[in-house]
């Protein structure tokens, strides 16, 4: 048998295996079970999830599925199928490349066994999430340690963290964004995935997020900051494109209460229609494949918001998907 030289690992957050209520209330009960995710004492977590949020959320979330799924399937499942198949073509017979769901199908324990399996000498692991958050990366990492931490044989393994400032990256979402002139908009939305504010906090052995600058620089205290690294995403986007501080707004999508990272994006999409704008360019540089967030949430859900205080039309830049610039970036994020 010839071993494999190297696996790579991807993971994406997950969805569920189909829009049916069964199967959404099947893949939101595992998400927010995560204490990762929900970050509650134990058995008010399992209240507030199993008895209340769950039952309630679940069919509203499988209509919302439903808009969402295409012939091919859940859109993050398919795109990452692709970008699995081409990154393989691109690193070549040396490597082994396997895509995994920190929820639901496919599963990392199933998609490890298999790399055990194969019996590589070495592994690179790869969460999909440019910005670190414990409710993301640290997640799939930890199912990743919880599994591997077991077998009798342990490789020699990489695990890459975030790289949400990696040049090949940038360049990717800029190749992206270059689709759109953004002078032909009244503002442009940095719309990130929101996150509770004491989950950032935790970031810090003393004090909290509030007490530093992160929305202006990322320094060795805060470089684990998931607000410090959606700006500094932000920056450096805004650089190569060339747009202005002050024709862009960096802020947080998907909230559940109002102890999430702010500016809140809803907020200042209906901000800007108010204050007479009427095209707005958004970008999701936490997203590297489209997804309930920005293929409902952002097109659908903020267009119609934009629309009912005077605006007219939110432009999404679709996520990098399986853009050739993304299989670059990639490539140089394993070989590294």
């Amino acid at each position: 048998m010839t071993t494999v030289k190297t696996t790579v690992l991807l993971i994406n957050l997950g969805t569920p295996d189909s829009p049916s209520v069964s199967d959404v209330r099947s893949y939101l009960s595992q998400f927010l079970n995560d204490p990762r995710v929900v970050d509650l004492p134990w058995l008010l977590r399992k209240i507030l999830v199993n008895l209340i949020i769950v039952p309630f959320r679940a069919p509203k979330s499988a209509k919302i599925y439903q808009k969402l799924w295409t012939e091919e399937g859940s859109p993050i499942i398919f795109h990452g199928q692709k970008v699995q198949q081409l990154l393989q073509e691109k690193l070549g017979a040396d490597y082994s490349v396997e895509l995994a769901m920190r929820y639901k199908n496919p599963g990392i324990p199933e998609v490890l066994e298999r790399i055990r399996k194969s019996n590589p000498e070495r592994i690179i692991v790869v969460p999909l999430f440019p910005q670190y958050a414990s409710a993301s990366t640290g997640s799939a990492l930890q199912e990743v340690f919880d599994v591997v931490r077991n077998w009798w044989v342990i490789p020699e393994m990489t695990l890459l963290s975030q790289y949400w400032d990696h040049p090949l990256f940038i360049k990717a979402l800029i190749e992206v964004g270059k689709q759109y002139d953004w002078r032909q908009y009244d503002h442009v939305l940095f719309s990130y995935h929101g996150l509770p504010e004491r989950q950032v906090d935790k970031v810090y052995d003393g004090g909290v997020c509030k007490d530093r600058d992160c929305e202006h620089e990322v320094t060795d205290e805060n470089k684990y900051c998931y607000k410090a690294a959606c700006y500094g995403t932000t920056r450096l986007l805004a650089q190569g494109l060339g747009i202005p501080e002050e024709n862009y707004t960096v802020c947080f999508q998907s909230r559940l209460d109002k102890k999430w990272l702010e500016p809140f994006s809803d907020h200042v999409v209906v901000e800007q229609a108010k204050k007479g704008a009427k095209k707005l360019l958004v970008f999701s540089p936490a997203f590297v494949a489209d997804c309930l967030e920005t293929t409902i949430e952002i097109s659908d859900e903020y267009q119609l918001l934009f629309e009912q205080h005077g605006g007219e039309k939110i432009q999404l830049v679709e996520s990098l998907n399986d853009h050739p610039a993304w299989i670059e970036a990639l490539e140089g994020l394993v070989k590294a």
